[in-house]
């Protein structure tokens, strides 16, 4: 059992992941949506270094899981949530198609923090979760997210009224992979070995291999792969 200061690292860790979802939010409201995705990304590195300093230093507590939980929907559900907001809001104003669009339907971005929320209340439930994953997990979901609007906002997308549509379809979507009972395997190995590990080592060779083709654009893709090679091994 870890002892004395060293039993609130992992806790330290995981304030700083909800530190930089704050932040995150913030820069999201203002139109900042790089800088607002690298501090998502900042938290997903806290976020698996808080795990891992746990498991080091056997700093496991109840309190630890639950902070972890509501660090994750701040981080990986209402600040990508936020930007998707942010992004939908800037579109139905230039699109101008009628006043309750522009005030109202950016709001549908919100059903990612709900979703989120409901899939991390999930996780700390289901106990068939200790080595693999049930549904899309939430920081997967994030960099989805912030690929995709920093990809949209980069080549100015935002102003073509299909973005409203395809957007709209992708939150229902990835807000439904995230609750979906679909077994999806994590990147934690037990060796390094390939035998065992395909699907992981093909994963991050061709995460190496879209985000050099595509940069940012392709996190997203990534995403959709692991989605994919998730279900194909599923069936295997």
């Amino acid at each position: 059992m870890a002892n004395g200061i060293t039993k609130h690292i992992p806790n330290g860790i995981t304030s700083l992941n909800l530190f930089c979802g704050c932040i995150a939010i913030i820069q999201a409201l203002q139109g900042n949506i790089l800088v607002a995705s690298i501090l998502i990304i900042a938290a997903a590195v806290f976020d698996f270094f808080d795990g891992m300093s746990a498991r080091a230093l056997k700093a496991y507590s109840p309190i630890g899981k639950e902070l972890d939980s509501l660090a994750d929907c701040v981080s990986f559900g209402v600040a990508p949530g936020m930007i998707v907001y942010f992004l939908l809001k800037q579109a139905t104003a230039v699109a101008a198609i009628c006043p309750f669009m522009t005030s109202y339907f950016p709001y549908i971005a919100f059903i990612i923090p709900i979703y989120s929320a409901l899939r991390l209340a999930k996780f700390n439930v289901d106990e068939r979760q200790t080595t693999s994953f049930i549904g899309l997990p939430t920081p997967a979901n994030a960099l989805f997210w912030l690929s995709f609007a920093y990809s949209v906002q980069a080549y100015a997308y935002e102003g073509n009224p299909v973005f409203i549509g395809v957007t709209s379809v992708l939150i229902l979507l990835t807000s439904y992979l995230l609750i979906a009972e679909i077994p999806m395997f994590s990147l934690k190995v037990k060796s390094l070995a390939f035998k065992g590990n395909e699907v992981r080592y093909i994963l991050i060779i061709s995460a190496i291999v879209l985000i050099a083709l595509f940069q940012f654009m392709g996190i997203s893709a990534t995403i959709l792969l692991y989605v994919l090679l998730s279900i194909f091994n599923k069936k295997k």
